[in-house]
C-alpha cells in the first residue's frame, strides 16, 4: 500500500519517516493524541498530495473522519514540503525567470506592465533534471528581474551555484549566455 500511495518503496518511505522524526515533526502534544500513528500519518498526507482524492475519500481510505484528515494534512504538510538547499555541487547550473502571477490582493501586488494587479515570482529551477528547487517570495509586479533577484532571496538560496538567466538579469552575478557583444560605436 505505501508504494501505491506515496510512490516510495517501504525502504524509501522509513527512511522519510525516521528523517521526519529526527526533526521533531512529531512532537508530543497537550489533549488527545492522534488517532493514526506517525507513519500513517505521513502515509494520509503522501497519499492526498500524490493521488487527488477528496478529503472524504482521503478519511475513508484511512479509516478516520473528514476533519482528522484535513488536520493531519494541516499538520504535516509544512514539515513535509521542499526546502531550498543550503549547498549545490560545484558544477551545478541553475537557470532562473521572473513571473508575473495576476492576483487580486493588492497587499503585495502593483499595477505591472500588462495593467494588471501583480506579484513578481522568481523561479529557480535545476538545469539537468528540470525541477523546481527555489522559488523567491513574491513581490509587487512592477519590480524588474535584476531587483527581484536579489530582493526575493532567490540570489542567497542559490549563491553556491552558477545560475543562468536571460537579458533582465544583467548587472547580477547570473550568467547571460545569450548576449550580444557592444559594437564597437566611431
Amino acid at each position: 500500500m505505501i508504494e501505491l500511495f506515496s510512490g516510495l518503496s517501504a525502504r524509501q518511505f522509513a527512511k522519510l519517516v525516521r528523517q521526519l522524526q529526527s526533526e521533531d515533526a512529531d512532537p508530543p502534544l497537550r489533549g488527545r493524541p492522534w488517532k493514526l500513528g506517525f507513519a500513517d500519518r505521513v502515509l494520509l498526507v503522501a497519499a492526498y498530495w500524490r493521488t487527488n482524492l477528496t478529503m472524504r475519500q482521503i478519511a475513508a481510505l484511512f479509516g478516520t473522519s473528514k476533519s482528522t484528515a484535513d488536520r493531519v494534512i494541516d499538520d504535516l504538510a509544512p514539515k513535509l514540503a521542499l526546502r531550498p538547499r543550503k549547498r549545490y555541487a560545484p558544477d551545478t547550473v541553475l537557470i532562473i525567470d521572473g513571473t508575473l502571477v495576476p492576483t487580486r490582493d493588492h497587499a503585495i501586488a502593483a499595477p505591472s506592465k500588462n495593467y494588471r494587479y501583480s506579484t513578481n515570482h522568481q523561479v529557480v529551477i535545476h538545469a539537468d533534471s528540470q525541477l523546481v528547487t527555489a522559488i523567491g517570495i513574491p513581490l509587487p509586479g512592477n519590480r524588474n528581474d535584476c531587483k527581484a533577484f536579489a530582493e526575493s532571496g532567490v540570489d542567497e538560496a542559490t549563491r553556491t551555484a552558477t545560475v543562468i538567466a536571460d537579458g533582465g538579469y544583467i548587472g547580477t552575478r547570473a550568467v547571460i549566455p545569450h548576449r550580444r557583444k557592444d559594437k564597437d560605436v566611431p
